[in-house]
């Protein structure tokens, strides 16, 4: 039976890295995104490498799209691997002003209820079937409050308290729950970002860190791990502290094409 790995925002960033990564003959890859040039490059490279291929060209935030196209590939063939990555960015823009509210809505549209538009269609199937894993795509910045990032750190905050919330409503079903939260990595969205980037990373390399942790079935793949311990030490400071600790974190972001 073959591996099928379904990846949401597949067309940039660590999604296409991990597409990439588990493309092989043998495999069949769901790929989707919003972007027709972007995904049609990544589907192209992963069937270079011997994976089968089903392309998915829709926003996450269509549920009945999102709905459709999973259950479809489902059928064809047991979903083993889903991981919900689509996502996208804000915060405080670069003229210095916070984020409005359409931009705050976005984001949590996308980050929120598009990981629950990807997870609910085969959540009962594949706990039924008592195998198969499920990653949600969370940020280091749900481990700690980031002022230039409000709607963005709230949305990833609340992947974060579902996927763990999952895992153990699902515990001993066989069905593995996994929450990865990255810190900067090359990206597109990455780019759009202007400050401090600590411990930036390629799309590659937290790609194989997460690979190796869902292997693992880690309940949580924080990485950098200096700076998910630093986000975690950073949480529970007095809040005079915090806010001290923070100011050489701040940045601003280019708003999105």
């Amino acid at each position: 039976m073959a591996e099928v790995v379904v990846i949401t925002g597949a067309s940039s960033g660590i999604g296409r890295a991990l597409a990439l990564h588990y493309a092989k003959a043998g495999v069949v890859l769901g790929l989707a995104g919003r972007d027709p040039e972007r995904l049609e490059d990544v589907c192209r490279a992963c069937t270079a490498r011997g994976a089968k291929v089903v392309s998915g060209l829709f926003d996450i935030r269509d549920r009945q799209a999102v709905s459709e196209w999973l259950l479809a590939l489902d059928d064809a063939g047991p979903v083993t691997l889903l991981v919900a990555n689509a996502g996208i960015a804000g915060g405080t823009q670069q003229d210095g002003g916070r984020e409005d509210a359409a931009l705050a809505a976005a984001q949590i549209e996308v980050n929120l209820q598009g990981v629950l538009n990807t997870v609910y269609p085969l959540l009962p199937r594949m706990a039924a079937r008592g195998r198969g894993q499920i990653a949600l795509m969370s940020s280091i910045a749900a481990l700690v409050p980031l002022p230039d990032s409000i709607a963005y750190g709230a949305s990833k905050a609340a992947v974060l308290y579902y996927g763990r919330a999952l895992r153990q409503n699902l515990a001993g079903t066989g069905l593995r729950i996994s929450v990865i939260c990255p810190g900067f990595v090359t990206s597109p969205m990455s780019a759009r970002y202007s400050g401090w980037k600590p411990l930036e990373m390629s799309a590659e390399r937290a790609a194989a860190i997460v690979a190796r942790g869902l292997r693992r079935n880690r309940p949580v793949i924080a990485f950098p791990r200096s700076l998910a311990l630093a986000a975690r030490i950073g949480a529970v400071l007095p809040e005079g502290l915090r806010h001290a600790a923070m100011k050489p974190f701040g940045f601003t972001i280019a708003r999105m094409p």
